[in-house]
């Protein structure tokens, strides 16, 4: 990642807990979206890793499997973020989700945020995983 915008070796060790979930989960994926935000809004890309990233995928309780199942759900039933339930997507199947798994927690949202969420999130899926 370019360390124009974000040293990485001069930040709080919060970020750095953010910035190794992130890369964890999102690898390389995770960087370009982070180095794209850092280009134009360095604070929001630190916002990112430090604050979903640095506290809550770092905590105990679940596991990152079980966290990225509740991410996909909660954006494919939000409808309205294709860019990052893709990113997701790719997050959960990078921490061990099958893609049978993703399709049934994209079902699972038909009865809950209705059948145009669901039939979005299954062509996310596809773009993902073609």
């Amino acid at each position: 990642m370019a360390q124009s915008n974000l040293d990485l070796d001069s930040q709080s060790e919060r970020f750095q807990r953010g910035w190794e979930q992130l890369q964890a989960i999102d690898g390389e994926a995770g960087e370009q979206v982070i180095e794209g935000l850092s280009e134009i809004a360095p604070d929001l890309a630190r916002y990112v890793i430090e604050f979903p990233f640095g506290d809550i995928y770092a905590r105990p309780g679940l596991d990152l499997k079980s966290r990225e199942i509740a991410t996909v759900a909660a954006l494919t039933a939000l409808g309205n973020a294709r860019p990052q339930l893709k990113v997701h997507i790719q997050a959960a199947l990078n921490v061990g989700c099958t893609r049978e798994e993703i399709v049934e927690v994209v079902m699972q949202m038909a009865v809950y945020a209705g059948f145009p969420a669901a039939l979005n999130g299954i062509s996310a899926v596809k773009e993902v995983c073609e």
